[in-house]
């Protein structure tokens, strides 16, 4: 199962979605988009790539966007996540 989550350095909700994964053992790929090179509005930079599929995922600009296959949780949402990822 590929799991990503997509998170913000800075936010509690993407802090305590990385604990809750890590705590169930969920092996994840994880990108802080804010910790990336360039600027948010510019799609060429990895920061704006990364801010552009959050984007095109979540609706939105929210944090902390997860996604398992083809499920997708956005903010921290724990009975959600138990249910997506099978725990």
């Amino acid at each position: 199962m590929d799991v990503h989550l997509y998170a913000l350095s800075t936010c509690p909700y993407c802090r305590m979605t990385k604990k809750f994964l890590d705590e169930h053992e969920v092996t994840y790929e994880l990108t802080e988009v804010d910790s990336l090179e360039g600027e948010v509005g510019d799609a060429e930079s990895p920061k704006g790539a990364a801010a552009a599929e959050v984007k095109r995922l979540s609706g939105g600009t929210s944090f902390p966007v997860l996604v398992v296959g083809d499920e997708i949780v956005v903010g921290f949402n724990k009975g959600r996540m138990t249910d997506v990822l099978g725990l």
